[in-house]
């Protein structure tokens, strides 16, 4: 699952440059702070230690994860979970009841998690507004992360964890199990091969539907202000009254999220941009609206074409039709060949004219990964755990994490203000302006096999 590239410490040390230097210098004025005391110090875990694991955040996602550890903890015994927080009352006592852990062992406040001597690494599985803070703080107090996507509200914060996590020198996984998918790691090894010769561009969609509008999730009787701590799960965010509403259906709001871009856009991206070669974006801009479900800030529908200095992607979709899922299929195109990723197999088909004129095969190769999908969140929690003991960089590590993070997350400011966005790989810096397009003089000679000749006179 490792790859050379991503598991160099030199890539890892490079992406804390970037971050660093992404940052413009009003956001260098909000830079966030370690809210807990920094720690030096962590133990070294042989291969055999048990891994201890702290949760912070166990709602929906931190509830799936909680309790696949639990099995894992019981089979394996290779983990341990020994601390969990959340600030909602009916969570930690779930959370109790699943880990088997005693109330002393499950807290409010995630910061008793991080000062924990016995905990090795955490899993955030927060609202995205409270990401950054808590990651920073995580690595401060001696903690590797695994930290749910995307990696934080905003691109400047992006760039603030990866800073943070070479600082402290501490492994960082970003919980998108698509990065430990073997079919894009079979597209990846594809493309490397030449397979579909130079990569032109890709689509994909994420799409849902439902009658009760996405993220409008069932909001609990018991949900008050004596049952939630309201301020701390505010955090940074705009100060508002008690709001059952928006603790449970955050992913509407921008304050606590950019909806459909980073709860779904980021898990697309992030495999096809893996794949065709990760970099940063140079030019971003988003399409779309609230055609339907008019209870929210985030659009519905949104569309976004993704420029990288030699290929760009394309992703659209809608929270309220489901059909893109089936008729937009995920596809990436190539001057030879094209590959198209579906459920259980890859395919990848040449362009007839080419492979006829280079001599080359024809027909179209399909690789099989039976429970590909179902495999995929097991992967990425053993690559992460893995990594801890390796000290190598994740699947998803830092710098792929921001890169992605770049890419989907301008798609939202170019959607919210109207305007494109615009990126400099090359300083890894917001640009003002965007370089004019380049043309080519071609060179007047005939190609062989790819011309005709003049009809005669």
């Amino acid at each position: 699952m490792m790859n050379d590239k991503l598991g160099s410490r030199r890539a890892f040390f490079a992406a804390a440059a970037a971050g660093a230097s992404t940052l413009t210098a009003a956001a260098k004025e909000k830079m966030i702070k370690p809210g807990i005391s920094a720690k030096s110090a962590a133990r070294t875990l042989g291969a055999n230690d048990r891994i201890r694991v702290g949760m912070i955040g166990v709602g929906i996602m931190g509830t799936g994860h909680l309790r696949d550890f639990a099995k894992q903890q019981e089979a394996d015994k290779d983990i341990e979970v020994v601390a969990i927080s959340d600030v909602y009352k009916r969570h930690r006592e779930r959370a109790m009841a699943i880990s088997k852990l005693s109330a002393k062992d499950v807290v409010v406040d995630y910061r008793e998690v991080l000062q924990r001597t016995d905990v090795d690494c955490v899993l955030i599985a927060t609202p995205d507004h409270w990401h950054a803070q808590m990651g920073i703080d995580a690595f401060a107090a001696g903690k590797d992360v695994y930290l749910q996507k995307p990696i934080t509200l905003t691109v400047d914060e992006s760039a603030q964890v990866i800073a943070a996590a070479a600082k402290y020198n501490r492994v960082l996984q970003v919980g998108s199990q698509f990065l430990s998918d073997l079919r894009w790691h079979k597209v990846r090894e594809l493309i490397g091969e030449g397979a579909i010769g130079d990569v032109l561009w890709g689509q994909t969609t994420y799409s849902r539907n439902s009658t009760a509008g996405e993220w409008n999730y069932y909001v609990d009787e018991e949900a008050t202000p004596e049952t939630i701590d309201w301020n701390k799960w505010l955090g940074s965010a705009k100060k508002r009254p008690f709001s059952a509403e928006r603790f449970f259906r955050w992913r509407k709001y921008w304050e606590y999220s950019n909806g459909i871009a980073s709860d779904l856009y980021y898990h697309r991206v992030g495999p096809m941009l893996f794949a065709m070669g990760a970099q940063y974006p140079t030019r971003v801009s988003g399409a779309g609206g609230i055609y339907v479900q008019k209870d929210r800030d985030v659009p519905d529908t949104l569309a976004m074409l993704v420029e990288f200095p030699n290929f760009l992607i394309v992703v659209a979709g809608s929270m309220a039709n489901g059909a893109p899922n089936r008729l937009l299929p995920e596809v990436i195109y190539g001057h030879n060949g094209t590959i198209l990723v579906e459920n259980n197999k890859v395919t990848v088909t040449p362009e007839v004219m080419i492979a006829r004129a280079q001599n080359k095969p024809t027909e179209a190769r399909t690789f099989d990964f039976p429970n590909a999908v179902r495999n995929m969140g097991r992967l990425h929690s053993d690559n992460f755990f893995s990594c801890m003991r390796t000290r190598k960089t994740p699947n998803l590590g830092p710098e792929l994490a921001h890169q992605i993070m770049t890419s989907v997350m301008m798609g939202c400011e170019s959607w919210r203000t109207g305007e494109m966005k615009l990126y400099d790989p090359a300083t890894k810096k917001r640009a003002k302006k965007a370089d004019v397009r380049k043309g080519y003089e071609g060179d007047g000679k005939n190609y062989p096999g790819g011309q005709r000749k003049q009809p005669a006179v």
